[in-house]
């Protein structure tokens, strides 16, 4: 039997969804008024014996009051039919107007800020960010059980991308490109052929990347190693038709110098078309690609030395940056840049160290690229090296059917995080009362991504060929469904955490870097993974601890229960929660003890993980970073650096930015006082006072400014 949503969604019919209703109505009237479970089963018995293929979820709710009243549980099926209109209701009241309104009156700047890559202000963004809106209306009062959205609300998790869970997409990719360029694709119903030409495969990457970004609502990854044969071919293309003008009217020699010229010309328009495309192109849901670009060299590739000059070109453009209306170069946000460390390049003599100093000079600049420890990989992942899925959420690893690990081509269904230290606040101390609580927040977070497992289930091909029909994830067959790939853990879905710090100083007092603290802090780490590896045993899915699930859920959840529980020392007190595992940013630890610190969760977190380093500017002082590249090497999987100096992206500012009378960051070169426009760092002194200050997200004192 189907039975047919308020949505109009069929699912198949479940005997315990009844049995569970009724109980909970059970549980709010007095004991004689309870139904029985004999009585609960001759209801479902009675429903099932109708014998019809499909049933509104309407008609079942009065068959149960029906019944409730025959067998005269009177007060019993009042509560039943109570709750019934009280959910009518809800999900009658409309809750979008206000943030609609706001965005275009552009000061819903929640909504607007949530997104680097997404311009608020112009239509095409804001009609998607109004789509979003309501999306999330409908999934609150509609798509998910009461009580996830309400654990949403109340900030006991977060039921990430509620604005795309009304749609059959997923959230973040490896993209198959291999196989897409290799043996071609299919875009807007066009045929696209394997390319020819380096700067033919640059342009089609482009392409998919814009395409695929088009159908899903997270980020999205390539592996670079792909492009090195089209390189080649460009290579011998070029070399055939110069041989084939000049051969016996010119040497060898300068045939050759020839072909390298034409070469190096092809392979800098090349990345320039990944640089720019990527830049400039607006996907349909108003905004730039989320895509990450994976640079690393393996030592067996057999295009090894194609890649190493695809890799320093993209280093070298990137180092440049891009300019802006005024001409400017400014650093792009897109696309993200991974580097591989690996023995041929950790600065210890190998043959692509001048890669890697490339790379920490344009770090120095630019931030990027982030920094990936083949070695440290290899150890958390069965000796496999793969990049993260735009996000930096990593797929655990995965075999085919003749035992080949496989990573690209595969995907993310969705995140839920927990609040940690909200449990530590309400348990204050009481180990006993943090477990506990801690084991039914779980459950909860466990039936939220089983709902977003559900919603993709049954999910046709055809919703997004790029993904599902030409290669992007799979090659299946029009009208074929998705479900294989949801199961065996194929693909992810991520449960995120934040606040490891903070739970800690709520329940012992002290930071997780003390010795009393770590230990608990590994106990919270080491129940999270227990809890995800049993849900993917008994489910049979692909359950990940993600760390690092987004920086803007810090605030969100701070600010909930700022206002739910007070300002608490060390904990609400700053506006903002410490990212997943990381260490508070006030703490007095150097790079390398951090690294050292954290290398050691990340392990636990396989689902995801980056730690960040706080650097003053080193342009001038690339020696210290590269010891900390030659020390991420050795010591932890995956870092990335965060400059101290402020940066303005209208002018190119390199200095100091400034605050204004009106408590405002503005340039003092050009006068830009959009933070979405400059990036300025944290500032600390010796003030004895709180001497931390996040810039543009809490809202502090004048006097307080002064001092910073």
């Amino acid at each position: 039997m189907k039975i047919i949503k308020r949505d109009g969604r069929a699912v198949d019919y479940n005997r315990e969804k009844i049995q569970i209703a009724i109980e909970k109505a059970n549980q709010e009237v007095r004991p004689k008024e309870r139904a029985t479970k004999e009585q609960i089963k001759e209801i479902i018995k009675y429903i099932e014996e109708l014998n019809k293929k499909r049933m509104l979820v309407e008609d079942i709710q009065d068959i149960i009051e029906e019944k409730l009243m025959a067998i005269q549980k009177y007060e019993l099926a009042k509560r039943y039919i109570v709750y019934r209109y009280t959910r009518a209701l809800v999900r009658k009241q409309n809750t979008t107007d206000e943030s609609i309104l706001g965005l275009i009156k552009t000061t819903n700047k929640e909504v607007m800020e949530e997104n680097s890559n997404k311009n608020a202000i112009i239509a095409s963004t804001q009609r998607d960010l109004i789509a979003g809106e309501v999306s999330k209306d409908l999934t609150k009062r509609m798509l998910l059980p009461e009580k996830i959205s309400k654990a949403h609300e109340e900030g006991i998790l977060h039921f990430h991308d509620m604005d795309y869970f009304l749609q059959p997409i997923f959230n973040c990719c490896l993209i198959d490109i291999g196989d897409m360029l290799d043996n071609g694709t299919v875009m807007n119903g066009k045929l696209i052929e394997s390319p020819k030409s380096f700067q033919v495969a640059c342009t089609v990457m482009t392409q998919i990347i814009a395409a695929v970004a088009s159908s899903q609502y997270g980020g999205q990854s390539v592996d670079i190693k792909h492009l090195g044969k089209y390189l080649r071919k460009s290579r011998e293309k070029f070399k055939k038709s110069i041989e084939k003008k000049y051969k016996g009217k010119l040497s060898e020699d300068v045939i050759n110098d020839i072909v390298e010229e034409r070469l190096k010309s092809e392979l800098a328009a090349g990345v320039q078309t990944i640089q720019y495309q990527i830049n400039t192109l607006m996907t349909t849901n108003g905004q730039s690609p989320f895509v990450t670009i994976f640079l690393n060299l393996e030592k067996d590739d057999p295009y090894i030395e194609e890649n190493a000059m695809i890799i320093e070109e993209i280093l070298k453009q990137r180092y440049e940056g891009i300019k802006n209306e005024a001409g400017v170069y400014v650093t792009p946000a897109f696309p993200k840049l991974i580097y591989v460390l690996d023995e041929h390049n950790c600065l210890k003599g190998g043959k692509y160290d001048y890669l890697t100093k490339l790379a920490v000079k344009c770090s120095s600049k630019r931030l990027y690229p982030d920094y990936i420890s083949a070695k440290k990989m290899r150890e958390n992942y069965e000796g496999n090296v793969f990049s993260p899925m735009g996000c930096r959420s990593f797929l655990s690893p995965w075999k085919d059917e003749n035992g080949n690990y496989k990573f690209e081509g595969r995907f993310n269904q969705g995140v839920v995080s927990i609040n940690l230290p909200q449990i530590g606040i309400i348990a204050d101390g009481d180990e006993e009362k943090f477990w506990k609580l801690l084991d039914e927040r779980l459950e909860l977070c466990y039936e939220a991504l089983m709902c977003r497992h559900y919603a993709l289930l049954g999910t046709k091909a055809d919703v997004s060929p790029v993904h599902w029909r030409y290669g992007a994830i799979a090659r299946l067959e029009a009208g074929e469904t998705i479900d294989e790939l949801l199961k065996g853990g194929y693909s992810t879905l991520s449960l995120g955490y934040i606040g490891l710090y903070e739970v800690t100083k709520a329940m012992k007092g002290v930071s997780h870097t003390t010795s009393e603290g770590h230990e608990f802090a590994a106990k919270v780490m080491k129940k999270l993974r227990e809890t995800t590896d049993k849900w993917k045993k008994e489910s049979g899915l692909g359950f990940a601890l993600y760390g690092t699930p987004a920086e803007s859920l810090c605030y969100r959840f701070a600010n909930v229960d700022k206002e739910k529980f007070g300002e608490i020392k060390d904990i609400t007190d700053k506006g903002f929660y410490t990212n997943s595992y990381h260490v508070d940013v006030r703490e007095k630890i150097d790079a390398f003890e951090k690294l050292s610190f954290e290398s050691e969760f990340q392990k636990i977190s396989s689902g995801g993980a980056i730690s960040y380093i706080e650097i003053p500017n080193m342009q001038h002082n690339l020696d210290a970073m590269e010891s900390v590249v030659q020390f991420i090497y050795d010591n932890i999987q995956y870092a990335e650096f965060n400059t101290k100096s402020d940066y303005c992206h209208v002018c190119g500012f390199d200095g100091e930015i400034t605050v204004n009378d009106n408590l405002e960051w503005e340039c003092p070169n050009c006068g830009n006082k959009d933070k979405t426009k400059m990036n300025v760092t944290r500032r600390t002194c010796g003030y004895l006072g709180e001497n931390f200050w996040n810039v543009g997200k809490t809202k502090e004192i004048k006097q307080r400014v002064l001092h910073l």
